[in-house]
C-alpha cells in the first residue's frame, strides 16, 4: 500500500504547521480573515490539524476525541454560499502548503482534497439543521 498523504506530507507536525500557517495567512487577508475574526475554539488549530491528519490517512485523532463529520459540517453550516471567501481561503491554503514545504504530487492532492471538502460544504449553506446525522468521514485515499 502506498504511503498515505499524511505520511507524504510529513506527519502531524507538518499538518499542524500547515494549519497554523494557513490561519495566519487568512488573518492577514481582507476577504479570508472574516471567519477567523470571530471567537474560535481555543484549540481550533489543533482540532483542525487532527481533522486534516485523519482525512489525509493519519491516525483517527479527530473522531477519537473531538467529533465526527456531521459535527464538523454543522459547525460550518448556515453561513450561505461565499465563493469569493472560499477562493481566497483556498489560494492561501495552497500558499501555506508551499510555505511549510509540502510540494509536488502530495501538495496537489492535499489541495484537491481541501477544495473538494470546501465546495461540498456549500450543500449546507442554509442551515445546520440540513446536515444529516451519520455523515461518513471525508478521507483522501492514497494513490
Amino acid at each position: 500500500m502506498a504511503d498515505s498523504l499524511y505520511e507524504q506530507a510529513g506527519g502531524f507536525d507538518t499538518v499542524l504547521a500547515l494549519v497554523r500557517r494557513w490561519h495566519k495567512l487568512c488573518l492577514q487577508h481582507p476577504v479570508a480573515a472574516h471567519p477567523f475574526e470571530h471567537a474560535l475554539h481555543p484549540q481550533h488549530d489543533e482540532r483542525f490539524a487532527a481533522y486534516m491528519a485523519q482525512a489525509l490517512g493519519g491516525p483517527p485523532l479527530y473522531t477519537a476525541g473531538f467529533g465526527d463529520e456531521t459535527s464538523v459540517q454543522r459547525a460550518h453550516a448556515g453561513n450561505g454560499v461565499h465563493i469569493d471567501l472560499d477562493e481566497a481561503c483556498l489560494g492561501l491554503f495552497d500558499q501555506a502548503l508551499a510555505d511549510v514545504g509540502v510540494t509536488g504530487s502530495a501538495a496537489a492532492r492535499i489541495s484537491g482534497y481541501f477544495r473538494a471538502a470546501t465546495e461540498a460544504q456549500r450543500a449546507w449553506a442554509s442551515s445546520p439543521a440540513d446536515v444529516p446525522d451519520g455523515l461518513p468521514f471525508r478521507y483522501e485515499q492514497p494513490e
